[in-house]
């Protein structure tokens, strides 16, 4: 496994990752939620306003029919007026039903994704092409668990009708005998109990469907180690070049700091292991200020420049300590220690007094 395609795929996908699966249209999503969903609001469209939708049907119909000796259709524009008619009526009488499809199949697809809009998915991919690719597609397990459902939900529905029929076969003789109304009543009370426990069992199909959707999505975003790798240093960067990067920033700071060593009034050390340069100008400094600081070789450059510059090299252990511990190059000095360091200047001012 030592190449990124031989890898299994032990990894829990990165947010990155994703995040891009999401752009390109490729989320966990059941189709069966949907078809439950549109199915129980189809039904329930029908239960409040299938009287409604009926009545209305049928009195067009019988309006179109008691006088259908009266229309006159001479040309192309008494016909399209005719069906413009029609199509109007229809429209108004199935428009609750559209209207309620379409949102439920929004709200289906909205509770499975949140809101998504990608256009990636139409764009045409030539590898789709490939009639390798499709073959291995169409004998992979994802499309025999997908064969395997349709197969089970084609039976399980199958198996509810017989089961709603049959429990009716009792009644259908004695149908000869209804009136029209009542045939039509039973008709509509069987077919809606029948979609009602076919709703039942979808809406159960749906949730299994949607887990096993949920786990199948995860299971195609697993990454390789390596992928995850990879993945991180295009966002992070190389570790390599960020070392390289944090050396050089590094030397840059250790040279600007020792540049400003000349500048300081005063070096105080421990004296072998610490070096800390102050300076102080009344005119643009509230407090004393590190300009430098280092321990080791550091500290013993620091220490150089300071002779080569006439700096004065004070010897304090336990205020180099401290002053290293508790102040950065760049920090004033801290409240505590402005006495000890007000002693120090003090004493290198008198020296510079004395010619010293």
């Amino acid at each position: 496994m030592s190449k990124g395609s031989d890898q299994e795929k032990t990894e829990q996908p990165t947010p990155k990752r994703l995040q891009e699966a999401r752009k390109k249209g490729q989320v966990a999503q059941s189709k069966e939620v949907s078809s439950a969903l549109i199915l129980l609001s189809s039904l329930g469209v029908f239960l409040f306003g299938g009287s409604w939708m009926f009545w209305s049907l049928s009195g067009f119909m019988r309006g179109i029919f008691q006088n259908l000796g009266t229309f006159r259709l001479h040309d192309v524009s008494t016909v399209s007026a005719f069906l413009l008619e029609i199509f109007e009526q229809y429209f108004l009488i199935l428009m609750p039903l559209m209207l309620v499809v379409f949102v439920a199949g929004i709200a289906a697809n909205i509770f499975q994704i949140g809101f998504l809009f990608t256009p990636k998915p139409l764009i045409p991919d030539l590898s789709k092409l490939d009639p390798v690719k499709g073959m291995k597609k169409f004998f992979s397990l994802k499309a025999l668990a997908e064969l395997v459902k349709s197969l089970f939900k084609i039976f399980s529905v199958g198996g509810i009708a017989f089961l709603m029929l049959k429990g009716e076969l009792e009644t259908i003789p004695s149908l000869i005998q209804m009136s029209i109304a009542e045939i039509l009543s039973f008709i509509g009370r069987v077919s809606f109990n029948m979609c009602l426990y076919v709703c039942l069992f979808l809406i159960v199909l749906a949730i299994l469907d949607y887990v096993y959707q949920r786990w199948q999505h995860e299971k195609d975003m697993k990454m390789t180690k390596q992928e995850v790798k990879d993945e991180s240093k295009q966002t992070e960067g190389d570790p390599t070049v960020k070392s390289r990067i944090r050396k050089a920033q590094m030397e840059i700071a250790q040279r600007r700091m020792m540049e400003a060593v000349p500048d300081a009034d005063v070096v105080v050390t421990n004296p072998t292991s610490l070096a800390i340069a102050l300076k102080f100008d009344a005119k643009e400094m509230i407090a004393p200020q590190v300009m430098a600081k280092g321990a080791g070789f550091i500290a013993e450059r620091i220490k150089e420049i300071a002779k080569e510059n006439q700096v004065p090299v004070v010897e304090q252990k336990q205020l180099a300590q401290a002053l290293f511990k508790l102040a950065e190059v760049g920090d004033s000095v801290p409240v505590d220690l402005y006495r000890a360091v007000a002693e120090i200047l003090a004493y290198v001012y008198r020296l510079k007094g004395m010619g010293v």
